[in-house]
């Protein structure tokens, strides 16, 4: 069975070791060694990358018989005696994120009642999720405020952490923040006095290492509350980053960085009232261009067929103009207006003195030209890439 080096050397970056086993599966080499440092994907922590004997180490799992098997880039025999390095910056940015999830989880137990339940090392940004005493899934601003507070005044501290596999009496007597779920070989980590659990993951010695825990998202994930955060350095380039980001835009508009959101609603402000504007010149072009649509209107089963595209109306503009022109009886309209982003708006209309279903007809010609909608026999509604869609309505209304 493989020695596991990392449980308590967390800092051995290079090491010696043995192959004691090598295997083929999936196209890919998998080796055992004697002992070693590579820490194998579990409880959430990803698996270490590096080196052993030149070849590139791509995956470190524990099979179901409890060795730690290292997939690998090359081939190596059983009984080669080879020399073994971890990367240490991939290494130790995941003690970081793993002592800093800790921290935050034990302060999310500790202030709001709180258990983690899941946690997600991620490529960018890991998270955990928390089922809440009250079922919520959604934290104030100043709880989020409260818990990152919490845990980075015990890293500036630099409360210490310690890990060791305790005895059964011992370890029945530790104030735990959740139970074990593992009943032999229970590893425990402790962070200062303040939070205490059993992990087999790779940790700092100390909180200071972490450098700090900032939470970046906080919203509701399958009916648990899913909290997103990083640490060390991740922390560092997602401040410079937010930092570069409010720099720019303060710049661009004119202001300091703490005057943003007020510069931001006035623009908001000012895009609301030119809207408004913008929406009240397309409804009279459009009104004017209704006009000539009425005069140019074709007779069909006895009824006036007004069909063309409009200027770009919003919907309920549309719908208003479709209902003036089918108040005044012996009219059926096929109307469409371009929308921002492309295609097209589509409304179907007739006079309560029609018999023409134009629900059933807007489905038909939506089908036909790719795209959707449908509606009650007097007024339907949809959309479609083109507005193909009139006349594809008006051949259909012809057979």
């Amino acid at each position: 069975m493989t020695e596991r080096l990392y449980y308590d050397q967390t800092y051995l970056t290079k090491f010696s070791a043995e192959v004691t086993a090598v295997r083929e599966k999936d196209g890919k080499t998998e080796i055992t060694l004697n002992q070693s440092a590579f820490y194998p994907t579990s409880g959430g922590q990803p698996y270490d990358t590096g080196v052993i004997g030149g070849a590139k180490v791509e995956d470190v799992y524990v099979a179901p018989d409890g060795e730690v098997r290292h997939v690998i880039d090359g081939k190596l025999n059983a009984g080669d005696a080879v020399d073994c390095e971890i990367d240490w910056a991939r290494r130790f940015d995941h003690m970081q994120q793993h002592a800093g999830e800790h921290m935050l989880a034990g302060a999310v137990y500790r202030l709001y009642g709180g258990n983690t339940i899941g946690l997600h090392l991620g490529a960018d940004m890991s998270t955990i999720d928390v089922t809440m005493p009250d079922g919520s899934t959604h934290l104030t601003e100043e709880q989020i405020y409260a818990l990152e507070m919490d845990v980075n005044e015990q890293i500036h501290q630099d409360v210490p952490i310690k890990c060791w596999f305790p005895d059964e009496e011992e370890l029945n007597a530790l104030p735990l923040r959740k139970a074990p779920t593992v009943k032999e070989h229970v590893r425990i980590v402790a962070i200062g006095d303040k939070e205490m659990v059993a992990c087999g993951g790779t940790h700092p010695s100390s909180a200071g290492q972490i450098g700090m825990v900032k939470i970046v998202d906080a919203r509701p994930a399958k009916g648990k509350m899913r909290l997103g955060f990083v640490c060390g350095m991740r922390a560092f380039k997602d401040y410079q980053m937010r930092m570069k980001v409010s720099d720019q835009s303060a710049e661009m508009f004119s202001t300091k960085v703490e005057k943003l959101p007020e510069a931001i609603a006035r623009m908001q402000e000012n895009i609301s009232a030119l809207q408004r504007e913008l929406n009240a010149l397309r409804r009279e072009q459009a009104l004017q261009q209704v006009a000539g649509l009425m005069e140019n209107a074709k007779e069909i089963g006895g009824a006036k067929l007004v069909c063309g595209t409009l200027p770009a109306l919003t919907p309920d503009a549309l719908r208003e103009l479709a209902s003036g022109l089918i108040e005044k009886g012996g009219v059926i309209a096929l109307l469409a207006s371009p929308k921002d982003g492309g295609g097209y708006l589509t409304l179907f209309a007739r006079s309560a003195d029609v018999s023409c279903d134009v629900g059933k007809l807007l489905r038909q010609a939506s089908t036909a030209c790719g795209g959707k909608g449908g509606g009650k026999p007097d007024f339907a509604q949809g959309s479609a890439p083109t507005d193909e869609v009139i006349m594809k309505a008006a051949e259909l209304l012809a057979e």
